[in-house]
């Protein structure tokens, strides 16, 4: 049904091999987890940028189109759009009046952690379905990842 990830047969000894087969392990995973939460009925790329404003508040379009790799044009629609669903609403920056800022709703609060509950369940499902030998390894290894991350950053 699907291949064991502690299998450490000779042929997996490559380290172009490991990474290739890491790097299709992690796209796998996040498209999973991904594919789970449904809550709000939200674009990935709705998802993302409500899970941003969720995680880091208030910002600016221009600060969270810059963030999320996406023209301003584009955030600018699908802010409109987030804000007709009730899920993020713009308000005046208070550091500088001309400013305007976009930050969550409770809505929106509300779908935020729905949806992160659904990726928390899908991922929980997929490690309880491990070995105890493999359910340490990612125990291990993802918080090495996510530290790694932050530090490229």
């Amino acid at each position: 049904m699907h291949k064991r990830v502690m299998d450490t047969g000779p042929a997996e000894t490559s380290p172009e091999t490991s990474v290739e087969d890491l790097m299709l392990a992690v796209e796998q995973l996040v498209r999973h987890v991904r594919r789970s939460a449904t809550a709000g009925g939200l674009s990935t790329a709705a998802s993302s940028a409500l899970g941003r404003l969720g995680r880091e508040g208030p910002q600016r379009l221009t600060e969270l189109a810059r963030a999320e790799n996406a023209t301003q044009p584009n955030m600018t629609q699908l802010v409109t759009r987030m804000e007709r669903a009730g899920l993020v609403r713009r308000v005046a920056d208070r550091t500088d009046g001309r400013g305007v800022l976009v930050e969550v709703t409770e809505l929106g609060e509300e779908v935020f952690r729905e949806r992160r509950a659904e990726r928390a369940e899908a991922l929980g499902q997929l490690v309880g379905a491990m070995s105890e030998p493999e359910r340490q390894a990612v125990r291990v290894a993802l918080p090495a990842l996510a530290r790694a991350i932050q530090e490229c950053s």
